[in-house]
């Protein structure tokens, strides 16, 4: 049996007795290698809990010699990512590099002292111990940053450079036999997703009874309709077509605020999200009176992830809205129906080819305007709104479930992470 002892660090706890601890500082120094002359252009990123390539001619803003002043680092270097640790608890900060590349000098960059120690396994380590959450609280100032400084004496716990190799190449297949098992699962969570989209758009382009007689609907890539629906665009079927706060709508924001302030991060297809919330009080709400919504108005998003919609619950009626569309559903239609169309793929695919021939990633009152439906009367409406609620939901429910088991899986595989690399598991020769 392993022969453990109390390790005298908290997050650590008991360690095998042969090993010892260790602060960070003596393992690592910080790497700094400024990038003059441009050594590198392969331009690397920390997302994630991963560092990815990013391409260094696509970023808005940077010029080739500012790059000169990033840090070069090289395989088997630990980087972390310390800044603005008050603001995102959620992140992965830690990641090790595979490759020559140069990353932002906001980042701390690690490197170890003798080739002897094992970067994957201490890579493991304080990957560990950023998913405890260790470096909240450690951070100074307004903006709650650390430094090499502030990391150095973390307490690490030392086994043998044999042991550090075994146990991350334990990990490592192990590793790779749970990422396929949760790759296997999001493939299982694309399909579901693939085909309610799927469903989705068969339903609002043919509707429920496959034996109707049928017509052209006169749009080429959407085919034949129902003989007795109407091809309608969106400005004869919305008693006001809007765009929220557009000018420098964080001037309205105040933390004292009671009435929220949606932004396009916060719609996703057919809901909104309440994390990131910001608000804005009373006075300013009455003040941008045109972008309140009610309840049913639909919102659609105008930047970024252009056309994603929602309805607005009763819960947020009287809210105000940044920069996003507001769509009120006339008598002629209602709003799920509408919502249902604008998140489907005839919704989507005219907001795609409203981008064709131009950079442009947002979209417009005017573009809204122009979109068209295939539009039954509204007691078909709600018979295809009650039929898709009903079947996305059952969707849903499964796509739920795979999702509850891929966090399972990935807080297995951050388990195994910690009971090897702190020896409460032992490699077996």
């Amino acid at each position: 049996m392993l022969e453990m002892k109390d390790s005298g660090v908290e997050w650590i706890g008991a360690i095998p007795s042969r090993w010892s601890t260790v602060q960070l500082g003596s393992i690592f120094s910080e790497h700094k290698h400024k990038n003059t002359g441009m050594q590198s252009n392969n331009l690397l990123s920390l997302s994630y809990g991963n560092i990815v390539r990013k391409d260094i001619n696509t970023l808005d803003g940077l010029l080739p010699e500012s790059f000169e002043g990033y840090n070069v680092i090289g395989p088997g270097d630990i980087v972390l990512r310390l800044t603005d640790l008050q603001n995102d608890q959620r992140s992965l900060r830690v990641g090790i590099c595979r490759e020559k590349g140069i990353v932002t000098s906001a980042y701390v960059t690690l490197r170890r002292r003798t080739p002897s120690m094992n970067s994957q396994f201490f890579y493991y380590l304080i990957h560990s111990y950023d998913v405890r959450k260790g470096f909240y609280g450690m951070g100074a100032g307004v903006r709650q940053g650390l430094n090499y400084a502030g990391i150095k004496k973390i307490a690490l716990p030392l086994p043998s450079a044999g042991e550090q190799s075994r146990i991350v190449l334990l990990l490592n297949e192990k590793h790779a036999q749970i990422d396929a098992l949760i790759q296997n699962v999001q493939t299982q969570i694309e399909k579901l997703k693939a085909y309610k989209q799927s469903l989705i758009t068969e339903v609002v382009t043919k509707g429920l009874d496959p034996t109707v007689p049928m017509k052209d609907s006169g749009v080429e890539w959407l085919g034949d309709i129902p003989e007795k629906w109407q091809m309608r665009k969106a400005n004869t079927l919305s008693e006001r077509i809007v765009v929220g706060v557009v000018i420098r709508p964080s001037e309205y924001f105040d933390i004292k605020g009671t009435i929220p302030f949606l932004r396009g991060l916060n719609v996703k297809d057919y809901q909104i999200s309440t994390e990131n919330l910001v608000y804005i009080t009373e006075q300013s709400n009455q003040l941008l009176s045109k972008s309140i919504v009610n309840e049913g108005d639909i919102l659609i998003v105008r930047d970024g992830n252009i056309g994603a919609s929602c309805i607005v619950p009763p819960e947020l009626a009287g809210a105000n809205v940044v920069s996003m569309i507001i769509f009120t559903a006339n008598s002629e239609c209602t709003s799920p129906y509408i919502c249902y169309c604008l998140n489907s793929l005839v919704g989507k695919h005219q907001f795609e080819l409203s981008k064709i021939g131009s950079a442009l990633t947002h979209t417009s009152v005017s573009a809204v305007s122009r979109l068209v439906f295939p539009l039954p009367a509204v007691e078909e409406q709600n018979c295809i709104t009650a039929y898709l609620e009903k079947k996305c939901a059952q969707i849903d429910r499964l796509v739920a479930i795979k999702q509850a088991k891929i966090e399972k899986l990935e807080q297995y595989k951050r388990s195994l992470i910690y009971e090897y690399v702190t020896g409460k598991k032992e490699v077996r020769l």
